[in-house]
Parts: C-alpha cells; structure tokens; sequence
C-alpha cells in the first residue's frame, strides 16, 4: 500500500473528501517553494502534486507555464526537485507527493534511474500528461513494479470505448480534467462533473479526484461532494505569483481545503 492508497483509506474511515494541491517545484525559488510545500499539511492538504518544470507545458495555462518559467530561471532541475521532495521528507513521512510534469526529462535522464532516484527521495505517484496509455511499457508500468502509482487522466472527451483503456494500468487514483481545454481556463460545474464520474467509477474501485477550474472554497465544496475530491493548482500557484508571504499563501489553500472537506 503506498501512501496515496493509505491517504484514501484514511479519509473513506473519516467520512472525508480529499483535497490535492498543486504548486510547481522552485517557484518563486527554491526556498520559497520549499516552505511553501512544508506547510501544505498543516494547511489541510491531503496529497501534494508536485510540478517538474519543463520548457514545452502543453497542458498548461499561462498561470502555471509563467511558474514553470520562474522556476526554471532559478536553475530548478530534476535533481533540484527530487532534493526539494527529499528535504520535505526530512519533517514529514505522511503526506504523498504526486510528481506531475512531462516525460523528456524522465526520457532523457532514463526510465530506471530516475524511478529508482524518485522512490529513494519519497515520491509516490506519477502524473505524466503526454503519455498516452499506448506507451505504458514506456513508464506506467515500470513505475508501477517499482511500487509507484501511475495516476492517469480523463477528460470530458474520453469517451466510452476510450475510458477501459484509460483505466486499465492507473493507480492511486483517477485524475479527472474538469473541462476541455488547459489549467485554469474556465470554471468547473458540479452539475456537469457529477455524471462524468458517476461513468468512470462504474469501470473502476479507484478515487476519482476533479481538477481544472477550481479557483474558491464553495467551488471546491460542490466539485468535491460529486466526487472523491478536488485539485486545486492555479489559483496556489497564482498566490504565490502575486509575491505574498507563505503565511497568507498556507491561508488561502487552508480555505480551498476547508471547503472540500466539508463536502
């Protein structure tokens, strides 16, 4: 059992929503991002996803491309990312952490190596949005033997002859993209939400976790109550771009998180 499956097993005996945050590793600078991180848990974040910065973010809006940019400025690396996780470890060996990016810096530093470094620094799942489910002998299944979950997307466009093989080799939990489009495009609608993961629990046991446009603690409160829980990423991320103390950062996902649990 890795610890995103303890996380659900946990909430489920609590009668509990989960509630995902996202920020992306270094922005605005190590040490920043770092503490931010630190202080997710203590905020009311579940589960933390983790962006690797990556020149080409296909799926993601300005808010989190400009971060990735941020980030990237400030030298973040790989290594730079798996030692933010690593001293992040250091005080807490509870909370999972969701490495989610794109697959040529995985590709270019080898499948192997980089499974075996991001186990050993306290990763335990995977969201990798430009491998399709064609590819998983790429990494989805390797990562999976090397006991992290591989957590997979859906989108309102995967439709019923797709979805089987969406869900055939995902782990964790099931990430399901609110809209069509990139991260913090448009806002998501419970009343359209609601069907959509009706249809992908009835093909799977996993969570089935909504993000994409999720910005306020009501939102996240009825995205939540049809759901698993929600994830929430570019409205952190925009805190932390508006320069604001970690404190008032940490306040603002508090509230996000408020909201999802009481679903």
């Amino acid at each position: 059992m890795t610890r995103i499956d303890a996380t659900f097993a946990r909430l489920r005996s609590e009668g509990k929503k989960a509630f995902v945050s996202y920020i992306m590793a270094g922005d605005p600078d190590v040490d920043a991002s770092l503490a931010v991180m630190k202080g997710l848990p203590g905020a009311g974040v579940d589960i933390i996803e983790l962006g690797l910065p990556f020149t080409d973010p296909m799926a993601d809006g300005s808010t989190i491309q400009l971060a990735g940019q941020r980030a990237l400025e400030q030298g973040m690396t790989l290594d730079r990312t798996l030692q933010m996780v690593r001293d992040f470890r250091a005080g807490n060996d509870n909370t999972p952490i969701v490495l989610m990016g794109y697959y040529n810096p995985i590709y270019s530093r080898g499948v192997d190596t980089f499974l075996a470094q991001a186990k050993e620094a306290g990763i335990d799942g995977l969201i990798i949005v430009d491998l399709p489910p064609e590819e998983d002998e790429e990494l989805c299944l390797p990562a999976q033997a090397a006991g992290l979950n591989f957590i997979r997307l859906a989108t309102p466009t995967t439709d019923d002859a797709r979805l089987p093989r969406v869900l055939q080799n995902t782990s964790g939990f099931v990430y399901y993209v609110s809209i069509t489009g990139i991260t913090g495009a448009a806002a998501a609608q419970a009343v359209d939400v609601g069907p959509e993961v009706a249809r992908i629990k009835a093909g799977t046991d996993l969570p089935v976790i909504v993000g994409f446009g999720i910005r306020t603690p009501e939102t996240a409160r009825e995205i939540a109550s049809v759901a698993d829980g929600c994830v929430v990423g570019s409205a952190i991320v925009g805190e932390i771009a508006k320069g604001r103390p970690t404190a008032e950062i940490l306040a603002f996902v508090e509230g996000l998180a408020s909201g999802a649990h009481s679903a």
